[in-house]
């Protein structure tokens, strides 16, 4: 195995990796630090106003704070969204983690089939033994076919 060459994969000893991940540009603890600056200034600015005698302003900066700390939650708990898919010896295994829930599925790789879910654009759907998994929406839509063709290529060479 260690002389196929993949574009998307990681050969690791027997096993072959696919990670596919979200692309994020902020960590969840980077989000966390911004969030902590922005409460300081914003709530810095509310008490300014508020000792000049405009109390709705620091009514109002926690409201604000309280919207953007949803939505930055919401934010940071799809930040770690992966897919993880494994060939080792006869089985294909295909991890999806989404909001902190990991889903499992497990294909033997004699019985497992990789299509494109519509088109050569949609998802790659990898599919077998009454089981039926989704892969491929951290990917550009163009790559799709070829990261579908690189796992196929895989399962016969493996």
């Amino acid at each position: 195995m260690s002389d196929l060459a993949f574009r998307f994969a990681t050969v690791q000893g027997p096993a072959i990796h696919w990670f596919l991940g979200r692309n994020c540009s902020v960590t969840p603890a980077q989000l966390g630090w911004l969030y902590a600056s922005l409460c300081v200034v914003t709530l810095g600015i509310g008490t300014f106003f508020w000792f000049q005698g405009a109390v709705m302003v620091l009514a109002f900066a926690w409201l604000e704070l309280a919207a953007v700390g949803v939505a930055f939650v919401a934010y940071a708990r799809h930040a770690a969204d992966r897919e993880h898919i494994l060939l080792q010896g006869r089985r294909l295994v295909v991890e999806l983690e989404k909001a902190g829930r990991l889903e499992r599925a497990e294909f033997d790789r004699d019985r497992v089939r990789v299509e494109p879910a519509v088109d050569d654009h949609s998802l790659i759907e990898v599919s077998g033994q009454g089981q039926r998994v989704s892969v491929g929406r951290y990917m550009r839509p163009e790559l799709r076919p070829v990261l579908a063709r690189e796992i196929r290529r895989a399962l016969r060479e493996a």
